[in-house]
């Protein structure tokens, strides 16, 4: 008979340093609401504006292990549910990530959902409605999950194709928070504590990346992040001249097109 690995080791998912994030509107607030409440949560914003460190931020604050998945179009159902595996000549049943989370009413996060195939996806719907339970289908189970369980989603909808969408289906399970990159002020405050680094450096980076950001209307598929923001200020804390920073974390990550890097290269030179 196949036996069942149960060894959680939850305690590894719990985060005990309070993350540092700075509200934008009302996301934390809503996030409390929905977690009261059982409700899943879909955050929707571009890459490196604070979707991750938020999700930190709230299973910090509401005292609950954090279980993140970065789904990929390899990442099958097995993959979050679990499966059996062969370990010391005997068949083992071992939990995935979500079951691990639904068992200990831990957070689940997956991370740029748009990324896993369809039909994976389609596992997380019993979790999201009044029903709440996981069916492990090998097993001929079905868990429920607690009231601290809790399931979020992400993804960046400026990399939506015909491909790579969110079932509709998928959609309406959720309630939807609006991330985007935060304003000015709280942008600098931002990247003056993560880099460590003068507020005068941090305004001029701030005042760069929203003039990169501007380059969308003009061909850039996605504007600089408020993450690599941060980066360009970590080096230069480091020492690296302010140009060559701007480079290395805003030139050759953002695009490949020589164009659009030559204007950036630009926009670098009038601000340092």
């Amino acid at each position: 008979m196949p036996k069942e690995k149960r060894v959680l080791r939850i305690e590894e998912y719990t985060i005990t340093k309070k993350p540092y994030y700075l509200p934008i509107g009302r996301e934390v607030e809503i996030f409390e609401a929905a977690y009261k409440n059982c409700l899943p949560v879909m955050l929707k914003g571009p890459t490196g504006c604070g979707k991750t460190r938020f999700v930190q931020y709230m299973a910090w604050k509401l005292k609950r292990p954090l279980i993140t998945v970065a789904c990929h179009d390899d990442l099958t159902s097995s993959d979050l549910v679990g499966r059996y595996l062969v370990k010391g000549g005997e068949t083992v049943w071992v939990d995935g990530p979500l079951t691990k989370a639904v068992k200990s009413g831990a957070i689940c996060y997956l991370d740029e959902i748009v990324e896993a195939r369809k039909d994976t996806t389609v596992v997380i719907h019993p979790l999201t409605d009044d029903r709440r339970i996981l069916p492990i289908e090998k097993r001929g189970e079905l868990i429920k999950a607690s009231d601290e369980f809790m399931l979020i989603i992400s993804y960046n909808p400026g990399y939506q194709s015909v491909l790579k969408d969110l079932k509709h289906s998928t959609r309406q399970r959720f309630i939807g928070i609006n991330f985007d990159f935060p304003p000015k002020d709280l942008e600098v405050e931002i990247i003056t504590h993560e880099s460590n680094i003068k507020p005068d450096i941090a305004k001029d980076l701030v005042i760069l990346g929203e003039k990169i950001r501007n380059l969308k209307d003009k061909g850039l598929e996605e504007g600089v992040s408020t993450r690599l923001l941060i980066y360009a200020g970590q080096l230069i804390g480091q020492g690296i001249d302010p140009h060559t920073a701007c480079e290395v974390a805003m030139v050759n990550p953002v695009t490949d097109d020589t164009e659009m890097q030559k204007a950036i290269r630009e926009l670098i030179s009038t601000v340092f």
